[in-house]
């Protein structure tokens, strides 16, 4: 695939990068700058990373940055392979994704330290410990999951995860059948057909991908959607603007390793705070699939979860983003203060 141009900064962001452990380069946006030479602020003390999905990057939260940065720092990472991110030949794991996280989150907590010279520079740690609340979308909470199995729980001070069942395919342990597991890519022959799709028929697999993640052509409601034929253009051309930037092969690839993940188990290992986002017209899981993070988090810290249903779909931060901003804001200050 031909390399695509640097994709823009969101309003009110700036594109900053660090390295991964194997030289691959990450990119990411941030609220705040970044390095030697930034003064201190007050919203440094507590990061909301925002991860975004499959195929997507940090400009699917066009309509979040702006809100949610008000009183805490942004940061959106484009995770390897997506975005201005850099490509590797091989890294199309989850695990890998999640390696790429820890590397990300130790640079973030080193970046304003003062250097020989200027010793006036302040780090966040001078006033309190650097807080992060990570809010993991759809492949996105998956790599959490896989971090808190790989390094655990204590970088962050509460998780949210939106509309991402802990299990893709369905299985024989714990009656995870079609009641749970992904809707469209579930087994050996529904995860072949989706590679071939992503390969060899990128575009038609692009535009499938907007029908399933938003709701409104999803699960269509002329009672209560409002959505012009125009803006509809718009939200698929913007979408599918996204996934093209990304080698599909690769990201075949990675879709292989992460249907098969099995997450339930180290989900149970979270100790902190934990906020579900479900879309009740998601196109990607039911509604008990995302549910089981619930249930798995409370088998060791009762109270410690909930749920919150959103009339939308997959993608319900773009097409319910005042709520979606309001609640992420109520649980990071509810578990950071």
């Amino acid at each position: 695939m031909a390399s695509l141009p640097l994709a823009s900064a969101e309003p009110g962001m700036q594109y900053a990068s660090c390295t991964a452990n194997d030289g691959c380069t990450l990119a990411f946006q941030t609220s705040l700058p970044v390095g030697p030479g930034a003064t201190l602020d007050a919203r440094y003390a507590t990061c909301v990373l925002l991860l975004h999905g499959f195929s997507g990057s940090s400009a699917y939260f066009t309509r979040n940055v702006g809100a949610l940065a008000d009183d805490h720092w942004v940061v959106a990472p484009d995770l390897r392979g997506h975005g201005n991110s850099g490509r590797s030949r091989g890294g199309y794991h989850v695990a890998r994704l999640a390696a790429d996280l820890r590397d990300l989150i130790a640079y973030l907590r080193t970046a304003h330290q003062s250097d020989d010279n200027n010793d006036d520079i302040q780090t966040p740690s001078e006033e309190a410990k650097l807080q992060i609340v990570p809010v993991g979308c759809s492949i996105g909470a998956a790599v959490l999951w896989t971090y808190v199995e790989l390094f655990g729980s204590a970088e962050f001070s509460g998780f949210v995860f939106v509309d991402q069942a802990p299990l893709q395919d369905r299985s024989l342990f714990g009656d995870w059948d079609a009641s749970r597991a992904h809707l469209g890519c579930y087994d050996e022959a529904t995860m072949l057909a989706a590679q071939r799709a992503w390969i060899y028929d990128s575009a038609a697999t692009h535009a499938e991908l907007v029908r399933a993640c938003l709701g409104y052509r999803y699960l269509p409601d002329p009672s209560t959607d409002d959505i012009s034929d125009e803006a509809g253009r718009r939200d698929e051309e913007f979408f599918v603007g996204i996934s093209r930037r990304c080698d599909q092969a690769w990201l075949a690839k990675l879709l292989a390793d992460h249907t098969r993940y099995d997450h339930r188990e180290a989900i149970e290992e979270i100790a902190v705070p934990t906020l579900v986002m479900a879309g009740r017209r998601t196109g990607c899981f039911p509604l008990e699939g995302m549910r089981e993070t619930v249930r798995r988090v409370e088998t060791s810290r009762p109270g410690g979860a909930r749920m919150s249903v959103f009339e939308a779909g997959h993608w319900l931060f773009y097409e319910e983003p005042e709520r979606f901003n309001r609640e992420v804001v109520e649980f990071v200050d509810s578990c950071t203060t």
